[in-house]
């Protein structure tokens, strides 16, 4: 028999939910199976179960035809359970990498009803708080097990699903399901505890509670919350059935704490309806109280208690205002010791800065241009990737908009002729970011860059990340130094529109980037010239940079390492050309990080041409025959044209622990794999470069990340945003 059966339900979690999934696979023990139920989620959390299913035998998908939620999602996955004992793990959670071997142990020493494990909550922040474990089980228990009536501290442990596994007889022997609504795990955690002959505690962190910046009901306003009160409910009526006796007081005290800790929550219980919530605390307290009292916490909860007992709603209310001006005070005490006056250099460019940031806000009070769209990419380095792609098809479609870029001055010659433009810092730049009805970019707009309400910011990234990005960069401080992640957030809370390629990346950017946009998950508009690119294009670009129609043309394009400045991979042209023979010719193309020390390697008649100073990408890509790269998004780009790729990888695993990568690229190549020099060598004299197995890889890999670049992403785009016509 299987030890072990998962169930996890997923819904809108597309973005945590490998991870969830990796964290059970990867273990050290395989004595499991993972029964994943897609409670008809409206994202790709279905496609992702499907697509795990396909490489590992112990996933076994369900997919539900209407949503019914957490409580029912989680018995669906129940009943096709066949393993010893059942864990519930939530889609957005994850495991502690080696925790499953001591899980295994201990299950099968003690032979538990219920065993808990502890946790730590995972803040978005990469914060992590311990759990109550330590203060309920001072001296853990170690491997003995126990009845709740021997340890009634045990119902001040967190009341959720995932942090116990539960031997599935005892369930099934028990008729312990989960309720429908919010908060169902009440109703299902403590009667469990109540029926338990053995309960067991490993006091060991086994999973990782993510605390999300967005998405979670503890952070949804509503009066849903009010189905706590149906939940407990169910719990006294089950004692009742049951006739338990002992420890209603213990449970009554834990119903109160619950109540107060909702009510306490400003995310949760807006203004309006909280003195009904608390009227229907005050029914509960009388409707249940035990008839031999319970143990009132000390202090303040205590007074929170007997408030509640007595119905006191406005002095109640009167107090937590109270309380919380006094810590509003407190913090503002504090940050004002912390604060240090600067000394103000008044030299002329600190008097410009100063002048334009006046004129700024004053252009935030005149009226948005209601035809105004500004564009930039790369951090103002020129016109070029998707913004350039959508300022085409605007023009095009939607010509009563204005389209304005914003430039560095040393890139105003790249221009392509009738671009209308301002120059980064200047007071032109400064009036066009503050009335545009329309922002564009590739990258963040400035952090004085002001959200204005009509204003609509469309963010179209400017890759498919191999790489982690955003908030998962947290757990890769190497490659995150420098980094402000919470003025990162900001700029991400000014995002209306996020632009995808495909599902992966709608997947991670809505991990690494948590907030309220919306998705268009509709190809990258910077591919549509590579779907559509013609033979004759092609030539042009060839004839354009002086290649040969029989020439053969290698690309190589390598990624910047954040964590390693100045290092290159180790890549020797001449050595190159060697193997490519007599019609071989090399283009080099360094990162755009990399603009400022662009130096030509020499005249092209050598066979290497230095194409790092070339402004679109795409022609390269275009005139190439191959592309040679390592941890690039250029991949994915590439692919469009269903060329032969080759992953260089000679830091693979420096690379993937220093700055952490969201796949493994060596597992699911676009192509051929080299992990030093002499292996990329032998990819090109062997053939390998085009085989078989490349072009099977190729068709997997595009089939994955290019399905939606058809030469019509851009155009999508300005229908949506610019348009407002919705597909």
């Amino acid at each position: 028999m299987t030890l072990i059966s998962f169930v996890v339900p997923a819904f809108k979690v597309q973005g945590y939910l490998r991870e969830c999934l990796d964290s059970i696979l990867g273990q050290p023990f395989g004595d499991i199976e993972v029964i994943g139920v897609d409670d008809a989620s409206p994202d790709d959390s279905g496609e992702i179960l499907a697509e795990y299913a396909l490489r590992d035998p112990r996933v076994r998908p369900v997919r539900l035809a209407e949503n019914v939620g957490l409580g029912p999602a989680r018995n669906i996955g129940l009943d096709r359970a066949v393993g010893e004992y059942v864990w519930f793990v939530d889609g957005d959670d994850w495991l502690v990498p080696g925790c499953l071997p001591h899980v295994a142990d201990r299950l099968r020493d003690t032979a538990p009803d219920v065993l808990i494990v502890d946790h730590v909550r995972a803040h978005w922040n990469n914060i992590g708080t311990r759990s109550a474990m330590r203060d309920v089980f001072p001296d853990p228990p170690g491997a003995t097990t126990f009845t709740l009536r021997d340890r009634p501290e045990t119902l001040k442990l967190l009341h959720t699903a995932w942090n116990r596994v539960v031997r599935r007889e005892f369930l099934l022997e028990r008729g312990l399901r989960f309720e429908p609504g919010w908060y169902e795990d009440v109703s299902f955690s403590y009667p469990a505890l109540m029926a338990a002959g053995r309960i067991g505690v490993l006091d060991r962190i086994c999973l990782n509670y993510r605390q999300r910046r967005t998405g979670a009901i503890t952070k949804t306003r509503g009066d849903r919350h009010f189905e706590v009160f149906v939940q407990w409910h169910r719990v006294f009526g089950l004692m009742d059935r049951w006739h338990v006796t002992g420890l209603r007081p213990a449970v009554f005290e834990r119903m109160i704490w619950h109540y107060l800790t909702v009510l306490g929550n400003g995310d949760r219980i807006a203004p309006e309806l909280r003195a009904p919530f608390f009227a229907q605390m005050h029914a509960d307290y009388v409707r249940f109280l035990p008839p031999e009292g319970y143990p009132v916490p000390p202090g303040p909860e205590g007074l929170k208690h007997r408030l509640v007992a007595a119905g006191r709603w406005r002095t109640f209310s009167a107090l937590r205002e109270a309380h919380q001006a006094g810590e509003m005070a407190r913090r503002t005490a504090r940050r004002a010791r912390r604060r240090v006056t600067p000394v103000v250099r008044r030299t002329a460019r600190r008097a410009r800065d100063l002048a334009l940031g006046e004129y700024y806000r004053a252009e935030l009070h005149r009226p948005i241009d209601p035809t105004l769209a500004v564009y930039a990419a790369y951090w103002y380095r020129g016109y070029s990737c998707n913004p350039a792609a959508i300022y085409e098809a605007a023009r095009r479609l939607a010509p009563q908009v204005r389209g304005v870029w914003i430039v560095r001055r040393d890139r105003v010659a790249t221009l392509p002729p009738g671009v209308e433009y301002v120059v980064a810092g200047s007071r032109e730049y400064h009036r066009v970011l503050a009335r545009a009805r329309w922002l564009v970019n590739n990258v963040n707009f400035p952090d004085f860059v002001r959200k204005r309400p009509g204003s609509v910011h469309v963010q179209t990234h400017h890759g498919t990340p191999v790489k982690v990005m955003g908030l998962d960069q947290q757990r890769y401080p190497v490659g995150a130094m420098g980094m402000n992640f919470a003025g990162l957030l900001r700029r991400v809370d000014r995002w209306d529109y996020s632009i995808t390629s495909n599902s992966f990346s709608t997947q991670m950017w809505e991990r690494a980037y948590p907030a309220d946009y919306t998705t268009l998950e509709v190809g990258y508009p910077r591919n549509d010239r590579l779907a559509l690119a013609t033979a004759e294009d092609r030539g042009q670009v060839r004839a354009a940079l002086g290649i040969a129609p029989d020439e053969y043309v290698v690309l190589y394009a390598p990624t910047h390492r954040e964590h390693l400045p100045g290092w290159r991979p180790p890549f020797d042209p001449d050595r190159m050309l060697d193997v490519l023979g007599p019609r071989g010719r090399l283009l080099m193309r360094s990162h755009y990080f990399h603009d400022r020390e662009r130096h030509p390697r020499g005249p092209a008649a050598d066979g290497v041409l230095d194409v790092s100073a070339y402004d679109r990408v795409e022609d390269l890509y275009l005139a190439a025959d191959v592309l040679v790269t390592d941890y690039s998004s250029a991949m994915f780009d590439y692919a469009v044209l269903d060329r032969p790729i080759v992953v260089y990888a000679p830091d693979w695993d420096a690379y993937r622990v220093a700055r952490g990568v969201y796949f493994d690229l060596l597992a699911e190549p676009p192509g051929a794999v080299a992990l030093d020099f002499p292996g990329l060598l032998d990819v090109f004299r062997s053939g390998a470069v085009d085989d078989e197995a490349a072009a099977r890889a190729r068709t997997a890999f595009r089939s994955r990340f290019c399905a939606l670049d058809d030469g019509h992403a851009a155009e999508r785009v300005v229908r949506r945003v610019f348009l407002g016509e919705t597909p």
